[in-house]
């Protein structure tokens, strides 16, 4: 279910979830947190969704925490419940990442601390020339949550995610594309239809195979080779047998685009 602070919207077998405070370019407080852990979740289990499209509402992905919140001085939690608090809402990063459907982050304006952190979690990541991204949690004290040391470091290396982490510099867009943390970048008014029309690519696309293709590269990851061998080749197998293989070889053969159902 979604609330007023994450929007979800399933359409053609893509849903669309959307961080929703533009005012606060969609910093994560605890109301937000909760809906992005459901709708990931949601995303995870429901058959009808296909893809995903990960973005923000107001021309901004999101900024991270809601520090301007966070030093308010509220009556402060015991480290236990803060702990698990905090450990609730990064299963948001963990089921993006591991579940076997494909997940696109739109990024712009900013993408800094625990919103850079889920993107990174996600299969791909388009962002629009003008937008800023950063670690950031060097900077207001803190050493990093939601996955984002582990993300950046299996993508990037231990020598990068330290120069990222440590120095926390804001690179633009083109500077992330350039060392491959972004997939792509777009002009800023064309950013939401590029992110669009690639992530409903992939939802119309042969979803059994590449659920398959995202497992085999999560076991790549920390899997010995013999292992992941042993799983490219049971997924590879299963693939043999689905209506989509069957109908791109028929489409291969008569020179056509292969319609794909999921199946």
């Amino acid at each position: 279910m979604s609330n007023d602070m994450v929007l979800q919207k399933l359409e053609g077998g893509l849903l669309t979830i959307t961080m929703n405070r533009p005012e606060r370019k969609n910093a994560l407080n605890p109301d937000m947190v909760r809906g992005l852990v459901e709708a990931a979740r949601r995303a995870a289990d429901d058959p009808e969704v296909r893809a995903v499209l990960f973005k923000g509402a107001g021309g901004s992905f999101c900024v991270g925490g809601d520090v301007k919140s966070m030093a308010e001085g509220r009556a402060p939690l015991p480290f236990e419940q803060k702990l698990a608090n905090l450990r609730r809402g990064m299963e948001v990063s963990r089921i993006l990442h591991q579940m076997p459907k494909p997940v696109v982050a739109q990024l712009d304006g900013a993408a800094a601390g625990a919103g850079l952190s889920m993107a990174l979690s996600c299969d791909l990541r388009i962002a629009s020339e003008s937008c800023k991204i950063t670690t950031a949690f060097a900077k207001v004290g803190f050493s990093g949550d939601y996955g984002g040391t582990y993300f950046l470091t299996q993508l990037l290396g231990s020598a990068r995610a330290r120069e990222l982490y440590l120095m926390s510099p804001v690179l633009t867009a083109k500077e992330a594309h350039a060392i491959g943390m972004v997939t792509k970048v777009v002009p800023d008014a064309e950013i939401d239809t590029a992110a669009h029309e690639l992530a409903l690519s992939l939802a119309q696309g042969p979803s059994i195979a590449l659920g398959f293709i995202k497992r085999n590269i999560n076991n790549a990851e920390h899997l010995a080779l013999e292992d992941c061998f042993d799983g490219e080749a049971i997924h590879h197998t299963r693939c043999g047998d689905t209506a989509d293989h069957k109908e791109a070889a028929k489409a291969f053969v008569e020179k056509r685009k292969p319609a794909f159902r999921g199946e």
